[in-house]
């Protein structure tokens, strides 16, 4: 099957968030099963300075942007360790800068345009690469005018006719909102720009248009599938997705494991599998408190947080919590991340006052992740809505025992620790609902509770979780029979 992924982002080339890691690891995945991706993206700045080597072509694109014409040309790389092409669209003017989508904290007023460019760069590109395609595989907003230009304009044309398209949801709360004249830009019909399609409270969205105009939809939960079809999960397009939900599906983002496995990790103090963890944990912990300024203590539960510091990600409720343990729980304390401002002033204060229980480093470092994982006894991600989230799938790999909230990818990953599913050997964490302070300290006495007196129901939760397969093996598996099906009803 030849599958064409058009994305905003894909590692090595560009990142923002978890868009870009799923766009490097599906498409690989896919190689290895015998499949034919190929992945589309814009040649932003940041993507030629990577240090991917990047092949000029003699391939232009000419591209009418509302009344004038823009030139554009296509690079060539591929993914590392890979067979699997990549095609940078170069078009200076819109992609050379400082970053991405924004700058000095506002969104790039042309971004409209950008991505229009880029999506009409892209089924040019087909034509002119004479690339047999099966699916177009779209990502978020940046490409979900694709899906149109497929159904509007390329319907009938031949070597086009029969292409289907998938449309992927990462996070709904990112929608592609601009003023209704950018609907000139498009080069699409204004007939178009109505309630049922392209239209949203009189701005244009982009991504309501890839929702209505593609073969399929997916997000990356199973259960966040189910939540953006009411609000406030639907961020306004509840009811647009409840009416496509017969082709509507989730499918899990798998984990890397030749980068995420404590048994071949060179970034810990010890490697370490599910034979072995407790005296690997062991070292790995040890050697975390002492890059932290943290105490040694091997018996006092050591408790992480990577990732950004913000309300969406349950820090309103982590930062009650934490004003309530310090003084009193002996437990520490280690937070990775930046984020909003309020929560940077408070960990400065309480590393400040609380040295031996609070170790925070502002920022991120990839490296210190992975020892995070693998050096702390538990991992909390209270998020207030999670599409899928990776950082739990890395902590069961590393016999961190995550603590979530009960919410998209976190409930579907995660079997609280209740005695039923002790029993069964199931479970691999602990999870809370309602989405309330006072449920996190629930599920975190619990966890603390059974890691200082019950050592043996620990060891079982722990084992459960580094046994569990997350890989992207799985994952894409999942992906080739979604594509069958959609080609199957696609030909009918």
């Amino acid at each position: 099957m030849n599958i064409l992924f058009a994305s905003s982002e894909v590692v090595p080339f560009a990142k923002t968030g978890g868009l870009a890691d799923v766009v490097e690891a599906l498409p690989r995945a896919l190689e290895k099963l015998g499949h034919h991706p190929v992945v589309f993206v814009p040649a932003y700045r940041h993507a030629r300075q990577c240090g991917q080597p990047i092949e000029p072509t003699d391939i232009s694109v000419m591209v009418r942007i509302g009344s004038k014409d823009v030139r554009g040309r296509l690079l060539r790389s591929r993914l590392p360790d890979s067979h699997v092409p990549v095609y940078l669209v170069e078009q200076d003017s819109y992609y050379d800068r400082p970053q991405l989508y924004r700058d000095g904290g506002n969104d790039y007023r042309d971004n409209c345009e950008r991505f229009v460019f880029f999506c009409r760069a892209v089924m040019q590109s087909l034509g002119v690469l004479e690339m047999p395609i099966d699916v177009l595989h779209c990502h978020d907003w940046q490409t979900g005018l694709i899906p149109a230009y497929l159904k509007i304009e390329h319907a009938r044309v031949p070597g086009y006719e029969h292409i289907a398209s998938l449309f992927t949801l990462h996070n709904l709360a990112y929608q592609g909102n601009f003023w209704h004249w950018d609907m000139l830009i498009t080069g699409l019909d204004w007939k178009y720009f109505n309630w049922h399609q392209m239209e949203f409270h009189g701005h244009l969205n982009l991504l309501k248009t890839g929702i209505v105009f593609a073969d399929a939809l997916n997000t990356v939960s199973p259960q966040y599938a189910q939540e953006i079809q009411t609000e406030p999960l639907g961020c306004g397009l509840a009811g647009v997705l409840r009416d496509r939900r017969d082709v509507l599906s989730g499918i899990l983002n798998g984990v890397n494991y030749d980068t995420w496995n404590p048994q071949r990790d060179g970034l810990i103090a010890a490697t370490y599998d599910v034979s072995s963890w407790q005296v690997g944990k062991a070292r790995c912990k040890a050697a975390l408190q002492r890059e932290l300024g943290l105490p040694i203590a091997p018996r006092q539960p050591l408790i992480g947080l990577v990732g950004r510091l913000a309300n969406q990600k349950g820090w309103c409720l982590v930062a009650e919590l934490m004003r309530r343990w310090v003084g009193h729980r002996e437990v520490q304390w280690a937070v990775l991340g930046t984020g909003e401002e309020e929560y940077h002033h408070l960990l400065h204060r309480l590393s400040g006052e609380f040295p031996t229980k609070v170790a925070v480093r502002l920022g991120f470092s990839d490296p210190l992740a992975h020892r995070i994982e693998a050096g702390c006894d538990m991992l909390v991600m209270a998020s207030q809505y999670e599409p899928c989230g990776l950082n739990q799938l890395y902590s069961l790999k590393y016999g961190t025992v995550p603590i979530v909230h009960r919410t998209g990818g976190l409930a579907d990953t995660i079997t609280d620790a209740t005695p039923e599913q002790m029993a069964q050997g199931t479970a691999n964490g602990f999870s809370f609902s309602p989405y309330t302070s006072e449920q996190l300290e629930h599920a975190l006495n619990r966890a603390c509770h059974m890691y200082e007196h019950e050592p043996e129901h620990w060891q079982n939760l722990v084992t459960t979780g580094m046994q569990q397969d997350w890989s992207w093996d799985r994952s894409a598996q999942r992906y080739v029979e979604l594509y069958t099906s959609i080609l199957a009803q696609r030909r009918l």
